[in-house]
């Protein structure tokens, strides 16, 4: 019960700064998760953030497999609703704010602007997620071939992924 404030006080000062969703926001939750409060090692990480992406559902589930990891089910349910609600209800105030001054210059100054902010943020995260998943050159190598073939190919990245699990299940990674 003692880690719940933390849980909250963290996940919901996240919540304001996830430009671009829960993912964008990684590397801060890997700092605090990992590195601040020990809740977990960079391996354990690193898998609740696969089984996160692996399930049906929104993406923000790490959110949820953090607090559980960290304060058990009550863990789960305070870092979640602190992840979501107030991001929830600063949206709600902002999409008024902006309808109202659908017209204004400056929208469009914010909207541009706003967009590589969310894009370094989620660079940002999928460099934490390697630094954490992999351990061997191998795993480095192959991270940066999943990169060039994401950023040089039209083929869907789901190949990488029977690619990565076909190399998982032959021992290889």
């Amino acid at each position: 019960m003692s880690r719940l404030p933390q849980i909250v006080g963290n996940f919901a000062l996240l919540s304001l700064l996830a430009f671009g969703g829960a993912n964008a926001v990684m590397p801060e939750m890997h700092r605090l998760a990992v590195d601040r409060h020990g809740w977990m090692s960079d391996a354990e990480f690193a898998d609740l953030f696969a089984l996160a992406q692996a399930a049906p559902g929104p993406n923000a589930m790490i959110v949820t497999l953090i607090g559980l990891r960290a304060a058990g089910l009550a863990g789960a349910l305070a870092a979640t609703m602190a992840m979501c609600l107030p991001s929830c209800i600063l949206t709600f105030a902002v999409a008024r704010l902006v309808d109202r001054f659908r017209d204004s210059p400056w929208r469009a100054v914010l909207q541009d602007g706003l967009a590589p902010v969310t894009v370094g943020l989620v660079l940002g995260s999928g460099l934490v997620l390697t630094r954490a998943a992999d351990q061997t050159a191998l795993a480095y190598a192959l991270t940066a071939l999943a990169v060039l073939w994401v950023l040089t190919t039209r083929w869907s990245p789901l190949w990488i992924l029977a690619g990565a699990a076909a190399l998982g299940i032959a021992g290889i990674v």
